[in-house]
């Protein structure tokens, strides 16, 4: 694909988030190693207690408000302890007590650290292993773009609503971060395409936006059934996620009834389906078995900034001593995951880390499996252990013996695609334990609920990189760009509901199998449904008015519904009490 001319820019946020993670870990070992009480692993033994007792536990923490009382709270081993593998809420009130600017702050940057963990995990990581898996097994465009491409782009939502309904106690986080993130994707992202396309006369497929938005809406009633029952088992959860497949069956018909009749331009739109349904230009370009020239650059184009940002001092950059020492500033947050992901990316391909991560992917398996903390200390089980050791020789002997220095495997790719996918999820879903669990904990020391924070900050975190991507995509993919980030809005928040939410419910229903599981009490959950609901079914009267054009009008209402269901439920949470009783 050629050469690199030029040393790379560097992103200053990446260096400055990496240093940060260093500053936050340097001061959590030393409290660690100073300090004679232990916050590490406190939180993962209390993951099988009882909701009912967590809640009210939590409850009489709130009504502490000396320092000392709160730790000497937590010390008695009071269940007040959110899931995690580092208990912040002992860290803050035990450890940065006397210095509770520090603890902010502190806890502020692992926070952005953390967030960019799981998003980066999913777009460097994750989706590369789903793109590598799709073209195994030779999916439809189409069809990888509404199942594998939504489930890359909504991964940080779905490991964080599965990870909270995995504590039990905490289902109302994952409940508001799904539905927040929906709210700002459908309200906020669809307003700005709207509004800044608003010069363009762009418009867009009508038959694809009446699906979509129609199909939500039934996704919404259904919703509004589940909250008003209170409980819902195995069997309904299931039937909940199966609705995904019923959409999945439609975009296809749709779609292939389309490309049947691709000659008929009776139907306005009817030009664009080539970049609707969440296929991208490219992929589409492919099916048809052609690339213009334009396209091919771009492929070339996108493989060197592949190569500029993977920085793992390979020595595909200049050798400079500026260049290594922003390298290894790179290092702390990329370094861990290049060692325990198989990475098969050409131009990322080295057998060293190669062999490194399919021995150490194991062990690290292995660990997270068999942890049990006992005493106030972590110890793993060395039956299991052991296992993961000898497998792990195993493998890196095999991938050593079987791999070339100079490019990846040829043959037999299908393990190596399953183990990049699978570590891929072991990491998102590590760090968005740890995500929730430190949400979980500032709302209690911020003294906001949680469920608030999910709605808000979480969904705003995992939403961000939709406002940057479509909007990116709308501005200078043009007609067929719009299309494409238009309908990616819709598309997306329906995954990410059908699918993490309703996985997530299945998961927690089986859990308590064959009794029913109780949905997590929210009064405002019915307020964010009626709230999204409105939102679509502006653009559903809206849009078609307008003949489909995106224009000021659209996109200003979605975003007025959007700041006054916010400012309702700020006002709402401020004037009462935060945590139940």
């Amino acid at each position: 694909m050629g050469t690199l001319v030029s040393a790379p820019k560097h992103k200053n946020y990446i260096i400055f988030l990496n240093i940060s993670s260093l500053v936050v870990s340097c001061a959590f070992l030393i409290v660690h190693f100073y300090s004679p009480d232990v916050f590490l692993f406190q939180s993962t033994s209390q993951n099988s207690i009882d909701s009912n007792s967590s809640e009210n536990g939590c409850s009489v923490f709130h009504r502490l408000d000396d320092y000392k009382a709160k730790c000497f709270y937590l010390k008695s081993g009071n269940p007040c302890v959110p899931q995690g593998y580092i208990n912040y809420l002992y860290l803050f009130y035990c450890n940065f007590g006397n210095f509770p600017l520090l603890g902010h702050f502190l806890l502020f940057l692992w926070l952005l650290v953390l967030f960019y963990l799981l998003g980066n995990t999913a777009s460097e990581y994750f989706c590369p292993s789903l793109e590598s898996l799709s073209r195994l097994l030779k999916l439809p465009p189409t069809i990888a773009g509404v199942t594998l491409l939504s489930l890359g782009n909504g991964a940080p939502d779905v490991f964080a609503s599965l990870v909270s309904f995995m504590d039990g106690g905490t289902g109302d986080l994952g409940l508001n971060t799904v539905l927040g993130g929906a709210s700002f994707v459908t309200c906020v992202v669809v307003g700005v395409i709207s509004i800044s396309m608003h010069r363009r006369c762009i418009r867009v497929n009508r038959s694809d936006f009446i699906r979509d938005v129609c199909f939500f809406l039934l996704v919404i009633v259904w919703l509004i059934v589940i909250v008003v029952r209170d409980e819902i088992d195995v069997w309904v959860a299931m039937a909940f996620l199966a609705m995904y497949i019923v959409y999945v069956i439609l975009v296809y018909v749709s779609h292939t009834r389309r490309k049947n009749i691709g000659g008929d331009e009776t139907e306005r739109g009817a030009n664009l389906s080539q970049g609707s349904d969440l296929s991208i230009p490219l992929l589409q370009s492919m099916e048809n078995g052609k690339l213009n020239e334009s396209e091919i650059r771009a492929v070339e184009e996108g493989s060197k900034v592949e190569v500029n940002k993977s920085c793992f001092c390979s020595g595909a950059l200049s050798s400079s001593p500026c260049s290594v020492l922003l390298c290894i500033l790179e290092m702390p947050l990329s370094f861990p995951r290049r060692l325990t992901i198989p990475v098969l990316c050409e131009e990322k391909w080295s057998k060293t880390y190669a062999v490194a991560s399919v021995t150490l992917a194991p062990l690290l398996l292995s660990t997270l499996w068999s942890q049990q903390v006992e005493d106030g200390s972590f110890k793993i089980n060395p039956v299991v252990y052991g296992v993961g050791l000898v497998l792990g020789l195993a493998f890196g002997v095999l991938a050593f013996v079987t791999t070339e220095k100079s490019s990846p495997p040829k043959k037999c790719l299908f393990p190596w695609v399953i183990a990049g996918f699978l570590m891929s999820i072991t990491w998102s879903y590590i760090v968005a334990q740890e995500l929730v669990g430190l949400l979980i904990s500032l709302g209690y020391i911020l003294g906001v609920n949680p469920s608030l924070l999910g709605l808000t900050v979480l969904a705003w975190g995992n939403s961000l990189g939709d406002l940057m991507t479509n909007s990116t995509l709308a501005l200078k993919g043009g007609q067929e760009g719009a299309q494409v980030a238009f309908s990616g809005c819709y598309a997306g928040p329906i995954f990410n509901i059908l699918f993490g939410l309703g996985l997530s419910l299945i998961v927690y229903a089986w859990s308590t199998y064959p009794s029913p599981i109780v949905i997590p009490r929210d009064p405002y959950l019915m307020q964010t449904l009626a709230f999204l609901g409105g939102g679509l079914l502006w653009a559903l009267l809206v849009l078609p008015k307008r003949d489909m054009k995106l224009d000021g009008i659209l996109g200003g209402g979605l975003i007025v519904i959007y700041i006054i269901s916010l400012c309702l439920r700020l006002i709402q949470a401020l004037g009462s009490e935060q945590f139940p009783m």
